[in-house]
């Protein structure tokens, strides 16, 4: 039972809008949703509580930056004492088309430094995670400056509807089976 929403991104103004904070804009996006109350900073992140159907929820933002991710998450994991399968963790993913939302239970790190970092710090690659697709720049060597600039304009709206699915993604995922938020979260509707 997923209890714990973990959205991958670094803090600060200069980063705010950018390709690599997908994941702080699903945790926006839901404690909208959910009339999350914030709880202020605890854990290295900035945490806060909402309710589903009557059960409480964490949404966490890490403020630890990107690649030391994983220091936050092991910290949530052990205030809140939470197994891993306890939480799902949404971030940008490169490979994956603009837009595009991806839920799986468990897998490697797929070279994403926050997730390698995560995976180091619990020790497992058994838990949840939802990748939100930013598109990949047409040269590897303008991989870092691609993924810290916003999205260009004509992305906008399909970021805008994928933050918009992943939180039902996030919301069915407290209520229904994992098979059945899979179907929803995968599919290639946007």
């Amino acid at each position: 039972m997923i209890k714990l929403v973990i959205g991958l991104g670094n803090p600060g103004r200069e980063y705010e809008n950018t390709r690599h904070n997908v994941g702080f804009m699903v945790i926006d996006a839901l404690v909208k949703r959910l009339k999350a109350k914030r709880l202020g900073k605890q854990c290295l992140s900035e945490l806060f509580k909402g309710k589903v159907l009557g059960r409480e929820v964490l949404l966490a933002k890490p403020l630890t930056y990107m690649n030391n991710s994983g220091l936050a998450v092991v910290n949530l994991l052990e205030e809140f004492s939470l197994e891993p399968q306890n939480m799902i963790v949404v971030y940008d993913d490169l490979d994956l088309p603009v837009g595009m939302t991806r839920l799986r239970l468990e897998g490697s790190s797929g070279g994403h430094k926050g997730m390698e970092s995560i995976i180091k710090n619990i020790k497992t690659q058994k838990f949840p995670r939802l990748r939100i697709g930013i598109g990949r720049p047409k040269r590897k060597d303008q991989v870092v400056n691609y993924v810290l600039s916003p999205f260009d304009p004509d992305q906008k709206p399909l970021i805008d509807r994928a933050i918009e699915k992943a939180s039902e993604c996030i919301v069915r995922s407290l209520e229904l089976s994992p098979e059945e938020v899979m179907e929803f979260c995968n599919r290639k509707d946007i």
